[in-house]
């Protein structure tokens, strides 16, 4: 019987997975051959079963130079792990000979308007080739924090791939300048933004410089004065159909717009350099943590973008 410390955080620290956690690494017989198993860093090993440590209260292994040990508190738990691994393996088993379809709960985020424009279609035909896969999805401007929200796959834009996440390409976009087709647009050149009406997504900014790129002009350093600042595309939209506003988004969002031809392009040819970059990437954690619905999923988002074009 454990003693009562370990009693206590039992319900806290020891889950199934923490369990598995700490049966593969007793396996493996080091943080770092762990690691290379599960397609981790070391340093993510090591913080995670430190966590469950001081949850617990109490060491579970006896770290030396040259060998990874059990203390008597990881020797105990040492046979209750091994067959909660051995549970999960056997149920993954027969998981992958039962059905080809996949089933449970997949949380996804991305933000309103890839979700909007390019994700909510796409997950239709999804949820249609696995009508037993239950979907929870988050579209959101805030930077979600993956781990503690329990996500499964982020569609972001990001320079900054989360530490111990893993980032897959799925579509390439540029962005630029729309107006509503009147006289004076297009614009003659990006220097043109400055005496002209900016309709801004992000938060409230007097001022700020925006860097645009042509394949034969090169660059040019452009400095802007909205008009209006907005964290919603629907709404900046909106207000360039109907008024002299000018809004920059993403390509992805436009294509409807553009067909219908509520907006144009206001400078043909010149595309604005973001920080952030222009791919969206589908951040999952590394195999075998990522659930087969997550993996399937970004592989059927990345073909349709594919094909599409």
């Amino acid at each position: 019987m454990p003693p009562p410390s370990l009693a206590r955080a039992s319900t806290r620290a020891l889950d199934a997975n923490a369990l598995e956690l700490l049966a593969r690494v007793i396996a493996a017989g080091s943080f770092a051959q762990a690691a290379r198993e599960l397609h981790l860093t070391r340093a993510a090993i090591s913080r995670r079963v430190a966590q469950i440590e001081a949850d617990l209260g109490q060491p579970l292994f006896a770290r030396t130079t040259r060998a990874l040990g059990l203390t008597e508190a990881g020797r105990r738990l040492a046979t209750r792990a091994r067959a909660v691994l051995d549970a999960a393996e056997q149920a993954r088993r027969a998981l992958r000979g039962s059905s080809t379809g996949l089933s449970g709960t997949l949380r996804v985020t991305a933000v309103p308007s890839f979700g909007g424009a390019v994700l909510g279609p796409l997950l239709a035909h999804f949820q249609a080739e696995h009508p037993a896969l239950r979907l929870e999805l988050m579209l959101t401007h805030r930077r979600v924090d993956l781990l503690r929200e329990d996500v499964d796959v982020a569609f972001r834009v990001t320079r900054r791939v989360p530490q111990d996440w893993v980032a897959q390409p799925v579509l390439r976009f540029t962005v630029n300048a729309y107006a509503r087709p009147r006289q004076g647009i297009p614009l003659a050149s990006p220097s043109a933004l400055e005496d002209s009406s900016v309709l801004l997504f992000g938060g409230p900014a007097e001022s700020l410089t925006m860097r645009w790129q042509h394949s034969q002009h090169g660059e040019v350093d452009v400095d802007i004065h909205p008009t209006c600042c907005a964290d919603d595309f629907a709404t900046l939209l909106a207000m360039a159909r109907d008024g002299d506003g000018i809004v920059f988004a993403p390509d992805y969002c436009m294509r409807d717009e553009l067909a219908r031809r509520g907006l144009v392009d206001a400078l043909p040819g010149w595309q604005f350099t973001a920080g952030e970059g222009d791919t969206v990437q589908a951040l999952t954690l590394p195999a075998p943590q990522t659930p087969e619905s997550a993996r399937a999923l970004v592989r059927f988002v990345r073909d349709a973008l594919s094909e599409g074009g």
